[in-house]
């Protein structure tokens, strides 16, 4: 009798039950949309930040570099030769670490034995700048000459003139890693993929081969098996690496002695990665470091996403903050819609209503009819919302918005320290992430619950208003 009944009422009211599901709808799909583009940037956010610490890395160790003493230089110096012929073809590298101050390789040990450290891996980070080229020699010419006066007519001659000459230089500035090639989970080369050759292996401690970034070796026509130069020192290339998400900030990876050895840098490590045992306790991990290893700047992932700027920062924090709280007004509002337009129809149904209690009808049941009938009106909008949300995520990603991520410096750390150096360090700084709006399956649950809620409230205030009618106002609307 209640289903009959139900079905029969709603097929009298299909407008005005359209009219309340369409409004549940539009609130729900409002809050799938923002729930979905929130989800998105936080991925996108992720890929940022795997991209600076790696895969599995949840904080760094970094020591904050000292400033230069009074008469010190801190920049690049070059040295050439002077030689006697006209061109000379000249070529000088300058390698220097990068990041932090150097800390003692010991300190790795030290750190992977704290309370909560699963493991950690030191790395050293170097910025290479290469500057090749030539001088060519000037001629000396006398700028005096005959005056045509005869003798005695004081020839006069001037002081010999260079002319010609110069020089023609290239600088060419790029980044190198030195990397723990026995534990590569951790790490520079963590969150980047071999997409030709291969990657070191466990024996190559101290060998001359390198891995290369995808875009650096585009740029410079390098394939596995190339070879180049580093300070006068030859090494093969074995392996072209692919970022798993973003840029690569780093251009060349080396083992790491041979990284110490370029750097003059034994036995030192510029950053040291660092895996907890439980990713809940990174807080905890991090203070046990510092406390413990003191002079020390630890870096965790949520430390790093503060120093994310640009685009996708913007856009992170309207989604949080005027996206969510703009979807819970709507929803709010079409709750109350909902439920002032279900306690309106039950106004106009003042004859039905007055005319089922006079035949027996308690109040109970005829609440229990009205909040069926919003229930179902909740459900058809919580259909119609889910619907629309789905369409209005597939389009975003569909559409594919590209956000830039600017990263600010963290002192020594991977935001600052593995850039490309000289010349290169706004442009690997500022990564452009696509963004998507993934839907999750409690996404779905939540807009389910939200339909539910909302035909609950409106049954509710339309069901309270039908059970205070009474028999005798049924007969006073009979005209």
């Amino acid at each position: 009798m209640f289903g009959i009944y139900l079905k029969r009422e709603l097929g009298r009211r299909k407008k005005a039950a359209l009219v309340i599901a369409l409004g549940l709808a539009l609130g729900i799909a409002l809050v799938i949309t923002v729930d979905s583009v929130s989800a998105g940037m936080q991925q996108a956010q992720d890929k940022v930040l795997k991209s600076l610490y790696g895969l599995g890395t949840d904080m760094t160790v970094t020591k904050a570099r000292t400033a230069p003493g009074s008469g010190s230089s801190q920049g690049p110096s070059f040295r050439f030769d002077a030689k006697s012929s006209s061109t000379s073809t000249q070529s000088s590298d300058r390698v220097m670490t990068q990041g932090g101050q150097a800390l003692k390789s010991s300190l790795v040990a030290q750190v992977a034995a704290q309370k909560g450290v699963a493991g950690a891996v030191g790395a050293l980070s170097l910025n290479v700048t290469k500057v090749d080229g030539s001088f060519t020699q000037g001629k000396a010419q006398s700028s005096g000459g005959d005056t045509g006066g005869g003798p005695g007519a004081g020839g006069g001659s001037g002081q010999p003139q260079v002319q010609g000459g110069g020089a023609d230089f290239n600088v060419n500035s790029y980044s190198v890693a030195g990397v723990d090639v026995t534990d590569q989970d951790l790490g520079p080369l963590a969150a980047m993929k071999i997409t030709s050759g291969r990657t070191f292996t466990a024996a190559q401690t101290d060998a001359k081969v390198a891995v290369v970034s995808k875009s650096y070796a585009k740029e410079k026509k390098y394939k596995v098996g190339s070879t180049f130069k580093i300070s006068g020192t030859k090494y093969t290339v074995i392996g072209i690496a692919t970022p798993d998400s973003s840029e690569s900030t780093t251009d060349v990876y080396l083992p790491l002695k041979q990284a110490q050895t370029l750097g003059d840098a034994k036995n030192k490590v510029t950053t040291i990665y660092v895996k907890a045992t439980d990713s809940q306790q990174i807080a905890v991990v991090k203070k046990t470091i510092q406390s413990n290893i003191s002079g020390t700047t630890v870096t965790t992932s949520s430390d790093l996403a503060s120093t994310v700027s640009g685009s996708l920062s913007t856009a992170s924090d309207l989604a949080a903050g005027v996206g969510k709280w703009l979807s819970v007004a709507v929803l709010a509002a079409a709750f109350l819609v909902a439920a002032l337009l279900t306690s309106s129809a039950v106004s106009r149904r003042v004859r039905e209503f007055g005319t089922l209690k006079a035949l027996g009808w308690p109040s109970r049941k005829v609440t229990r009819q009205v909040v069926g009938e919003s229930l179902v009106n909740g459900l058809i909008g919580g259909a119609l919302g889910i619907a629309l949300g789905l369409v209005a995520a597939y389009t975003v990603t569909a559409i594919n918005p590209k956000l830039t991520a600017q990263l600010g410096g963290t002192g020594g750390g991977p935001g600052g320290g593995m850039g490309g150096g000289p010349g290169r360090q706004s442009a690997s700084n500022t990564m452009e992430i696509a963004l998507s709006a993934p839907v999750s399956p409690t996404t779905i649950a939540l807009a389910v619950g939200l339909a539910v809620a909302g035909g609950l409230i409106a049954g509710a205030m339309g069901g309270w208003r039908a059970s205070r009618m009474r028999p005798a106002d049924a007969l006073r609307s009979v005209s």
